[in-house]
């Protein structure tokens, strides 16, 4: 898109009134045909793509978007919905904000009927729905814009926003292996998500590099919520050679580690480190309070709605950071119970 071509470029171009391109734009039936493709011909010259801003302003639109998203953090998704509507708000846009499950046979459907009955002017999407294929299709289908927040799979579909998921687990396994742990567990995302394989492979890479074998058994299933974290944690402390550390996908799963820990009596973090992935809110009220990777939750939601709003097609990668706080430490021996 050439950013420098607007409305008045394209009626120009066109020899008619910005008046006569609105109303093109607007889909109007009493535009000659004539006029019409000498219009479509301008903008196409021009690379001229309106604005979903810029067609609320000219009263085209209904002035809505959609954040249609399926997560089991609620500290993850009110990040992702403080920043679409932080951006929306700015715009004064609304949001409509629609859970789906993207296992759901009929969840295209499902979308389809929430786009037909809103008319929103665009759609956010939010990981897992952002490789969800019959939600996708469906937009498609609906020629409905949308941005997708760290997608896993085909990148030239739409614009994106993401984080390097790899580099930031490879991160935090570093951290921990420079705190001199050897015996690290990790547990997994919730399968739906592309960004838990992303950060299985980076605590995997981390752990080659410094020649530490993997070992299976200290790896344990995860959904991203609380109680799978507490059935890791039961599942790793059980073990004959517990960890010494273990790195959870995410907060919510490090926060119910932290309480089979406390349960089990052990000394924290000297007896076990935990740490986890996204930097929400739960990360500073635990205790202790989590050492974890700052996901840019709010960041990467205002960027995409940035986006939609915009009609610009791009990719932008935003960066972590690794927070520490008081859940780490260098290992030492556990404590014989009685």
């Amino acid at each position: 898109m050439n950013e420098r071509s607007n409305i008045r470029d394209v009626a120009e171009r066109a020899g008619v009134s910005v008046k006569t391109v609105s109303r093109v734009l607007n889909d109007h039936p009493y535009v000659r045909e004539e006029t019409r493709r000498k219009v479509d011909e301008a903008m196409r010259a021009l690379d001229f793509r309106p604005s979903i801003a810029a067609r609320i302003l000219s009263g085209a639109k209904s002035n809505q978007l959609a954040l249609i998203y399926d997560n089991h953090s609620p500290y993850y998704m009110h990040q992702v919905q403080t920043g679409c509507w932080e951006r929306c708000h700015e715009e004064k846009v609304r949001l409509l904000a629609q859970p789906v499950v993207v296992t759901d046979e009929d969840v295209g459907e499902q979308v389809r009927g929430l786009v037909g009955e809103t008319h929103v002017d665009g759609v956010v999407l939010s990981s897992p729905v952002t490789d969800c294929v019959p939600v996708l299709r469906a937009l498609e289908a609906l020629g409905t814009p949308f941005v997708r927040i760290s997608p896993g799979t085909n990148h030239a579909l739409s614009s994106s926003v993401f984080m390097d998921d790899v580099q930031a687990a490879d991160d935090m396994t570093t951290y921990l292996l420079n705190l001199g742990h050897r015996r690290i567990a990790f547990i997994k995302g919730h399968p739906n998500h592309m960004a838990s394989d992303e950060r299985l492979y980076g605590y995997r890479r981390a752990l080659d590099r410094v020649g530490v074998p993997f070992e299976p058994e200290l790896v344990a299933d995860g959904e991203f919520d609380f109680d799978s974290g507490c059935k890791a944690g039961e599942l790793f402390l059980k073990l004959p050679d517990p960890p010494t550390a273990v790195f959870a996908s995410n907060d919510d799963m490090a926060a119910g580690v932290l309480a089979v820990a406390h349960d089990q009596g052990l000394d924290l973090p000297g007896e076990l480190s935990v740490v986890g992935f996204d930097d929400t809110t739960l990360a500073r009220t635990v205790w202790p309070p989590l050492t974890t990777i700052h996901q840019p939750m709010f960041d990467l939601a205002y960027t995409a709605t940035s986006l939609l709003l915009s009609g610009e097609f791009a990719h932008r990668r935003l960066d972590h950071r690794l927070v520490e706080r008081a859940s780490a430490a260098p290992p030492r021996r556990r404590k014989e119970k009685k």
